[in-house]
């Protein structure tokens, strides 16, 4: 077998050179999207141009990767996922079985892994996608994915921090007992109501540091809510007094993205601090405000902090598609497991989602 660090070199040096192209065109192609941004001049046309999201946690299934393996670069891309993880992670994915790649711990690296393997096989699709990548993000997870794919992370590097990420999640999941849910309600509904009151019905039992608040935006009239069980329970049994229409809960065992999570932030950031970053090649967008990074040092910053805020999804849509009135909107590209990102699109931008495509892992 070759030697992994000349690998990890060659690999990292292969991404450079696809992405280096992208990074020019940005200048000229991307539109501003936020008053505190600064505007760029549109000097080609928008439909010529593309965006590449990535999923996270909660798109994975059994059997995903099987039909990019006749990729070379795709199994270039497992074979080292599997050194740098010291496990066989494509036997996961493959064959599961489910309650083992659902685990946290396995989830995270399985879907960055094959995002990027799926984005091996837009490059040799569509080569042009890549070449006119105008912008990128991901969702939870898939932010540190889009990273890579913009260069500002190695991959190797990258693995590793998905790894500790997931393990420090894991950890935190364990030790306070909280779970997910998706709530689909009408204009008149009173979310942060329902929220307050849940907190306080958990108080009232005694429930210490009790958690409930909006975990993801993910489009009009739909949110993922974050929290103590308790909390939750309160919330399905009592929906249509704050104008909750239906309620789903989220086959997971923690309450990501709310203060739950706050233990792993300080192990996160402490690998983060280790891992050199370099200038995104591309806008990347965070997901805690929707706005692009500015700079490697934004992303140190910024970049922890999702762990504990809210996927503002729906904003982040708005900031990368908000286009002049009558202007063309660029191609879009979700690439990796499932098909949840574009499902969102279509929800939060109609005509952008026209023109929109899965790469399925």
């Amino acid at each position: 077998m070759k030697d992994l660090h000349k690998m990890l070199k060659l690999q990292r040096l292969s991404t450079l050179r696809q992405f280096s192209s992208a990074s020019d065109l940005l200048k000229d192609s991307l539109v501003s999207t936020s008053r505190d941004q600064q505007t760029h001049r549109i000097k080609v046309d928008p439909k010529e141009t593309s965006i590449v999201l990535f999923p996270g946690q909660g798109s994975q299934y059994v059997g995903m990767g099987q039909s990019l393996l006749k990729f070379p670069g795709a199994r270039d891309i497992f074979e080292l996922a599997n050194e740098v993880l010291k496990y066989d992670l494509l036997k996961i994915c493959l064959e599961g079985p489910a309650s083992n790649l659902n685990k946290t711990v396995h989830c995270q690296p399985a879907v960055m892994v094959c995002s990027l393997a799926a984005l091996e096989k837009l490059k040799e699709e569509r080569p042009n996608a890549i070449d006119n990548c105008a912008a990128t993000s991901g969702f939870s997870l898939g932010e540190i994915t889009a990273l890579v794919f913009a260069g500002a992370i190695p991959f190797d590097k990258a693995l590793k921090l998905v790894q500790t990420r997931s393990v420090a999640m894991q950890e935190a999941c364990e030790a306070l007992e909280g779970g997910m849910m998706t709530i689909m309600y009408g204009p008149d509904a009173e979310i942060g109501l329902a929220c307050q009151k849940a907190t306080q019905w958990c108080l009232d039992k005694g429930i210490e540091n009790p958690q409930c608040t909006v975990s993801n935006y993910l489009f009009p009239h739909c949110k993922v809510i974050g929290g103590s069980l308790e909390a939750l329970k309160f919330l399905e049994s009592n929906s249509k007094h704050f104008g909750i229409k239906r309620t789903k809960r989220i086959p997971v065992n923690g309450a990501f993205h709310t203060a739950h999570m706050e233990p792993a932030v300080d192990t996160f950031r402490k690998h983060l601090n280790k891992v050199e970053i370099e200038e995104p090649m591309i806008s990347v967008h965070s997901n805690v405000d929707g706005k692009r990074y500015r700079n490697a040092e934004h992303i140190r910053k910024q970049l922890p902090k999702q762990i504990i805020k809210p996927v503002k999804w729906e904003q982040t849509l708005h900031v990368m598609y908000e286009r002049k009135q009558g202007e063309n909107f660029p191609r879009t590209f979700e690439c990796g497991p499932g098909k949840s990102l574009n499902t969102i699109l279509k929800q939060v931008n109609a005509k952008a989602h026209s023109n929109s495509f899965n790469v399925e892992a």
